[in-house]
């Protein structure tokens, strides 16, 4: 057995591929039998969390401060001398299991996604996966330095959402201006940025002996449960059920505005004319506020919570030079999270913590499990697991709860919320039918004026209800602000977080405890399984989808009565 953890992050951060080659070599060279297979996957394991995690926190330090070069080196030099080594080494190690042909118990999952792995891994991709990690680096780095100066001061995109709720339609839109303006300045940069990305994808993907990205992607993120046409299958739900509700809501917030026309601008504040919501001051306060709710939705969640404040797991506020977005990531040595995301006070900063809390309970939750495998549940479950929290953390946002709000601005809240899940599908289905274009069309795709006009036609078709005339440019390039856009998983999850929810209005409690179970299973059953354990079903059609929206406005409408008493 290899020495055992404690292991500061400050020697596995140091650690370079000459230190973990020799643990590699004696992996590759031990007898693999059904009586030593329980201690070589321990000890694999451990080699695998130091490796996972030793990647984690230099990409951390990155993000945390885009503007650091000297961790900016350390990660490329990372990327560039060790990733490649431990790759095929980890590849290896895979191949050694399964030529075993040994099955221990509670692997079949990852199991199946080694023998994936297996059939795509070509050596000559290793330094091609390598590039593309110090792409979207720097694209981070591109977004992390956007800055306007708004009333004399300097601040970051994400520091302007706060205007955008402002009461005052001319400041919102002359900040709304003022953010898009900066985001078109990058646009041949991004563009150029896109056009590297696009030709890595399709090199990595022909390397593998597939005629397109898309094929070689959907087998390297392991979509065994569902194919290319059931998400386009999808998408035509969406169009049929989702666009014309989320219309109605659009439609609705034009009339209680008084306006003409909504416009991008019209989105974000309150349309009854109250204040926006300013749910803390300081992130201590946010901190106090979600760790009080999460108690009250599970003790055991409020626990895991508490660990995260005591140990310093959280960095929540935004400042110049910080990554974009909000994210978990899991620190595999300790099993246990770091949430990374980009407060300013508002409520979309309470849902974000909400939401990446409840990434951050799934590491919890599934730390228990004897091997590292086991533990990378699927995207399109684990974002149930965030997008589910949201929801089963709703009824405990008052101040009586020890929460935010009064009992009428937590109506306020959830009805934003609910608002905005009826209006994520259609833009959900926007990125999808945009990445299966791009990947169709590889030819046309390559060049960022195409993707300019086939986001634009995708926006008419699904979203309907906003103004954008003056700013086609703007709307053109969205796609700029999601490069990442596998994007399917969120609106298949977004299903069945509404579903959890369903059986959280009947029994909160029997609700939460089916979710925490199947949170614990992590990468052990397939899709369809991991959602009925948590009371949800795995689903594409419209019926189900139909189910879940009449729920949502049903909700929607009585908010709006509390909201207005």
């Amino acid at each position: 057995m290899f020495a055992q953890w404690p292991l500061s992050a400050e020697e596995l951060v140091s650690w370079r591929w000459s230190d973990l080659e020799p643990h590699y070599h004696d992996l590759q060279q031990r007898a693999l039998t059904a009586s030593t297979v329980k201690d070589w996957l321990e000890d694999w394991s451990w080699l695998s969390e130091a490796v996972d995690e030793l990647s984690t926190r230099l990409y951390l330090a990155t993000a945390q401060d885009t503007t650091d070069e000297e961790a900016r080196q350390r990660f490329h030099r990372f990327l560039e001398e060790d990733f490649p080594h431990i790759e095929a080494a980890e590849q290896r190690l895979k191949e050694k299991l399964l030529a075993s042909g040994l099955e221990p118990e509670g692997l079949a999952i990852p199991l199946r996604h080694m023998r994936t792995d297996a059939a795509l891994f070509r050596e000559e991709n290793l330094p091609l996966m390598a590039e593309g990690h110090k792409l979207s680096n720097r694209y981070d780095e591109i977004i992390g330095a956007q800055t306007v100066v708004w009333d004399g001061e300097e601040c970051t995109l994400a520091q302007m959402r706060p205007v955008l709720q402002e009461a005052d339609r001319s400041r919102r839109e002359q900040a709304w201006r003022l953010m898009a303006e900066r985001q078109l300045a990058d646009r041949e940069a991004l563009n150029a940025l896109w056009q590297e990305m696009f030709d890595l994808r399709l090199r990595m993907a022909r390397n593998a002996g597939f005629a397109d990205y898309r094929a070689y992607r959907w087998q390297q993120l392991h979509r065994f449960d569902y194919t290319p046409e059931d998400t386009k299958a999808f998408h035509r739900a969406i169009e049929e059920v989702v666009v014309p509700a989320a219309a109605r809501v659009y439609e609705k917030r034009r009339r209680l505005l008084g306006v003409d026309r909504l416009r991008p601008w019209d989105l974000e504040m309150d349309p009854f004319g109250e204040a926006p919501l300013r749910p803390f001051a300081t992130v201590k306060e946010l901190q106090a506020g979600a760790a009080a709710i999460f108690h009250r939705v599970d003790p055991a969640l409020g626990r895991y919570f508490d660990t995260m404040r005591a140990q310093g797991l959280l960095d929540l506020e935004n400042r110049k030079g910080k990554a974009p977005g909000a994210f978990c990531a899991g620190l595999a040595v300790s099993k246990q999270p770091f949430i990374f995301m980009n407060a300013v006070g508002t409520h979309d900063d309470v849902q974000t913590l909400l939401h990446e809390s409840g990434h951050a309970f799934h590491v919890f939750e599934a730390a228990s499990l004897p091997y590292h495998p086991q533990h990378e549940a699927p995207m399109e479950f684990a974002e149930v697991a965030s997008m589910g929290m949201e929801l089963l953390a709703a009824p405990y946002l008052e101040e009586k709860h020890g929460g935010f709000y009064s009992p009428r601005d937590a109506a306020r809240a959830l009805l934003s919320h609910l608002e905005r899940t009826l209006r994520f599908w259609p833009y959900m289905a926007v990125v999808d039918a945009f990445q299966h274009w791009v990947y169709e069309n590889p030819q046309a795709a390559h060049d960022p004026q195409a993707c300019d006009r086939t986001w634009s036609a995708l926006w008419q078709r699904f979203m309907v209800g906003v103004d954008w005339e003056g700013w086609e440019e703007v709307l053109a390039t969205g796609w700029h602000r999601k490069l990442h856009i596998y994007y399917v998983e969120y609106g298949l999850a977004q299903l069945g977080a509404v579903q959890v929810w369903a059986n959280a209005l009947r029994d909160q409690a029997g609700a939460v405890a089916a979710y925490r179970r199947a949170l614990a299973l992590g990468n052990t059953l397939p899709l369809p399984q991991l959602y009925a354990t948590a009371g949800a079903r795995f689903a594409f059609d419209a019926d189900t989808l139909q189910r879940a929206v009449a729920l949502l406005l049903e909700k929607v409408d009585e908010l709006e009565a509390r909201a207005l008493a």
